[in-house]
Parts: structure tokens; sequence; C-alpha cells
């Protein structure tokens, strides 16, 4: 595969160790030192674009890339009240995009099954709380994967909302978010009673694994020339 690399952070480096290890090329190396390079980007180039970049920047580089012809796929967190722009954008060029606030494949196991932890804690007299802890770079808060495991747990017990904080006000979800120096990412899910506690975590050791997971993705797309607004429920068909 000939890849863009859209935000050329650790992540984007770890990619393109990565796909370089297993015979792709990178394209393009994109950040904001040379954002102006996207431009130069199209089908005859590029077969798939990668984008970690910022909040700030993702929207844009998005939907020129699907303007383009170019697939995309997506991890960078913290813009989807824009979402409705990407889809928009992803329609109108019948292109593919696909999103996901984690690529790592245990992360995604992992949602499943707190997905089915908050089924069975639904009825249960169980508070429940969360933390996430990530390195001191990371810029939004709580993580993007917070905010996916808090989804189900939001719906099953009819909550209003969650907030980046510790809380005792049993309509909200508390959300705990740290940052410590070199930490990859780290997922705690706690239902508290009088009598005991039941938690799950996912710990990542590395970024091995959302750089795997990526390219994963990215190589499916390319091969199955899968289209629409597509996510780790298409792919991984848990």
């Amino acid at each position: 595969m000939k890849i863009a690399l859209i935000g050329y952070g650790k992540m984007g480096v770890a990619i393109e160790e990565m796909a370089i290890q297993k015979g792709h090329s990178i394209a393009f190396k994109i950040d904001k030192s040379n954002c102006t390079q996207i431009k130069e980007l199209n089908k005859d180039n590029t077969d798939i674009a990668i984008e970690f970049s910022d909040p700030s920047s993702a929207v844009q580089n998005i939907i020129y890339c699907l303007q383009s012809g170019i697939p995309v796929v997506s991890g960078t967190t913290g813009w989807l009240h824009d979402w409705s722009k990407v889809e928009e954008a992803c329609m109108e060029n019948h292109g593919s995009f696909f999103y996901a606030s984690n690529y790592s494949i245990g992360v995604n196991i992992f949602f499943k099954l707190n997905e089915r932890l908050a089924k069975l804690m639904e009825d249960q007299d169980y508070t429940v709380s969360m933390e996430e802890i990530h390195h001191t770079e990371k810029k939004d808060s709580p993580s993007g994967t917070a905010i996916t495991l808090a989804e189900p747990i939001l719906k099953l017990r009819n909550l209003e909302g969650w907030v980046n904080e510790k809380t005792d006000n049993p309509n909200t979800l508390g959300i705990v978010s740290k940052r410590e120096p070199d930490v990859p990412g780290t997922h705690t899910i706690m239902y508290q009673s009088e009598i005991d506690e039941i938690q799950i975590t996912h710990t990542a050791h590395g970024r091995k694994g959302f750089a795997k997971g990526a390219l994963y993705v990215a190589k499916w797309i390319v091969q199955t020339k899968a289209s629409g607004m597509l996510s780790m429920q298409d792919f991984l068909k848990l």
C-alpha cells in the first residue's frame, strides 16, 4: 500500500515503522510543519490516508481526502461534534471513511466485554465510575476510548451523561482522567457496592497494538474496497 500519514506524532511514527516492516510504502508524512502538502495527495500517489492528527485540523484533513477519492482511516479524537460534516462528505463523494477511537484489537474486545457487563449490572445496586490514564501529551480529556466505553453504561442506566471528574451525583457517570509520563493508555470501569466491588481494566503496554490495528484496517479497506462510514463493528464483526 502507498500510505499517506496525516499527523506524524508518536502514533504516526509507530505506524510508519510497522508499515515499512510489512512492506508498505509511506507516500507522505504530513504534520503542522508541512500541512499544505496534503494538497498533493491524489488517487495515483496514495492508496489510503491514515489520519492521527489534531482535533482542530482532523475534519478538514478528512474531508479533503474524501473529496480527492482517497479512503481515510482516522483515529483522531475530540472532533466528533462535526461528525455530520464528515458523513456528508463521505456520502457525496461515495468515499470510504473508517473511524475508531481506539484501533487496538484487545480494546475492541474490551468494548464488547464492557457492554456485556453493563447489561448484567443494569438493575443491580452498584454505583459505576470510570478512570482513564494517558501520557501527558494527550490533548483531549476524557479520552475517546473512555467516551466509547461510557456510551452503553449511560444508555442502560438511563444516566444524564458523563462528567470529567469524580461525582456523587447518581444521575451522571464520573470519568476521572489522569495524565502521567509515558502511559499509552489504561481504562478501568468500576462497579461498587457496600458488599463488594467489580473492576475490569485494559492496559496498553505500548503503541504497537494501535498501529497494528490501524494497518490491518487500512489493508482491509484497500483489498475489499469497502465504502461508506465504517467502524470496528464492520471490520471485526464482533
